[in-house]
């Protein structure tokens, strides 16, 4: 590492003082910051004893959510239930950073690795998609703090800013040079940007969560929470899923169930779990506020493999908050899921250094809250499908982080593939192919632990990817970021 370029957020980790960080962090929550909030809902009761439906919804994150809501769309009359192992919007699409993107596959450079002849459909569907979910939004009256500004890409090495300049190529899309760019947000490490007007929106993740949920009840979707499905078989020209103290029969079942482990044991391979932290600030004063900008309320990511994003919000009270989140992506040898994961002091520090360094004006903030949890990461890096059990069952996961707008289309496929006719969704490579699986332990580990040294090597070598992640490119095994 010693030949290798230095980069920005190296120089933060040296040059923040230690007690800052810690000070800083002293009195910081362990929990969500969006689910820590005195309104929300009681959990529903759970299920105890034989229930049947028509439609079966596992899983009460924002894709069976929004599987829920669409199929009653479709037939008001349909009986439609859900079952969530825990309560509604209590893992992923609660603790997320609330960005609502219209990319259905992980950016277009990804897509154009991946699905070459079919990126620029998914491109219009995912345009589509983010109209329709705003116009739902607006259609049901959803207080999900819902504000499409836009999203800043930022250069913060020199290398970069001509990827800036490229990404502002695009239709919609403002390059910014270094002045400019700090008047969107004031920070010194900020060399260039690419600003998307269109292709980004901020939401409360967990207020989308509930809200979702309210318009289904609305609807005479039936709820159950802390029912656990663990069991799926076929029943007489039907599906059973058997829970811890319960059981339904139903007519179609549609599986969404995220990053923890799939009822249908052949997509387990295709899934591992990586997690993600985030911190979020105290309140701003008038003065730190002036300081830093950002009177536009735009999403902020910066280009390298190992990437920050970063968000403003505006609190109950009327304050203005930050969040900060990214850079490490952590992975735990087994794909094992678990809740003493969900904190990483080490993270936490690292990520008040990078804040801090970043924005030197607010040195005198402190952190309300420091969360993480795991994401349904797979080796393409955007969402696979499967049709099981004649037809009766779908199945849907593999969103790695993006799944806060693209899980409505991921719902709009399952639909789709459990009516039993061919539309344009069903017919898409992107529904009818799937990722390559991860090997089994210790490979697993061993090639993501690989993947991410050959990922920072690349960020130290102004963006110069190595023979092995080319490789891994070629072979669809590609981590792009």
């Amino acid at each position: 590492m010693s030949t290798q370029h230095q980069i920005t957020f190296d120089r933060h980790e040296a040059e923040v003082p230690s007690a800052l960080i810690a000070e800083s962090l002293k009195n910081a929550k362990h929990t969500s910051y969006w689910l820590d909030n005195e309104d929300r809902p009681q959990p529903h009761a759970s299920l105890h004893g034989s229930i049947t439906a028509e439609l079966l919804i596992v899983g009460g994150g924002y894709t069976g959510l929004w599987t829920a809501l669409q199929a009653k769309e479709r037939d008001p009359q349909r009986h439609v239930v859900l079952i969530e192992g825990q309560r509604i919007g209590w893992a992923a699409s609660g603790r997320n950073g609330g960005f609502c993107e219209a990319s259905l596959v992980h950016g277009e450079a990804n897509g154009d690795n991946h699905l070459p002849k079919e990126n620029a459909l998914l491109a219009e569907l995912g345009a589509q998609n983010l109209d329709e979910f705003e116009a739902t939004v607006l259609k049901y009256s959803m207080d999900v703090d819902f504000i499409r500004e836009g999203a800043l890409s930022v250069a913060t090495e020199a290398h970069q800013v001509a990827w800036a300049a490229e990404e502002a190529e695009a239709s919609g899309v403002d390059y910014l040079d270094d002045h400019q760019v700090k008047t969107v947000i004031n920070s010194p490490d900020f060399l260039a940007g690419a600003l998307d007007n269109k292709s980004t929106a901020l939401v409360h993740p967990a207020k989308l969560a509930w809200e979702l949920a309210r318009v289904c009840r609305e609807l005479g979707v039936e709820f159950y929470e802390h029912t656990q499905a663990v069991e799926i078989s076929d029943a007489a020209g039907k599906v059973k899923i058997l829970t811890a103290d319960g059981q339904i029969l139903a007519d179609r079942v549609a599986l969404a169930t995220n990053v923890f482990p799939s009822l249908l044991k052949r997509h387990r391979a295709r899934i591992v779990p990586v997690y993600d932290y985030a911190l979020m600030t105290e309140p701003l004063t008038e003065e730190q506020r002036a300081a830093i900008g950002w009177d536009r309320m735009v999403g902020l990511a910066d280009m390298n493999n190992r990437f920050h994003y970063s968000r403003p919000t505006i609190d109950a009270d009327g304050n203005f908050r930050i969040l900060y989140g990214g850079y490490d992506a952590v992975y735990h040898f087994g794909r094992k899921v678990r809740s003493s994961y969900d904190s990483n002091q080490a993270t936490f520090d690292k990520l008040a250094a990078h804040f801090f360094g970043s924005f030197p004006q607010l040195a005198g903030v402190k952190f309300s809250h420091a969360w993480g949890g795991a994401i349904d990461t797979c080796s393409r890096f955007f969402s696979f499908f499967d049709l099981t059990h004649g037809g009766k069952v779908a199945y849907c996961a593999g969103f790695t982080g993006l799944g806060v707008g693209a899980s409505r289309f991921g719902a709009k496929v399952m639909l789709d593939l459990l009516s039993g006719e061919k539309t344009e969704l069903t017919e898409l490579e992107l529904v009818r192919t799937k990722p390559i699986p991860f090997p089994p332990e210790p490979a697993a580990w061993l090639g993501v632990k690989i993947m991410t040294d050959h990922l920072v090597k690349a960020d130290h070598n102004e963006g110069q990817r190595s023979a092995f992640l080319k490789l891994m490119d070629k072979i669809g095994m590609g981590f792009d970021s």
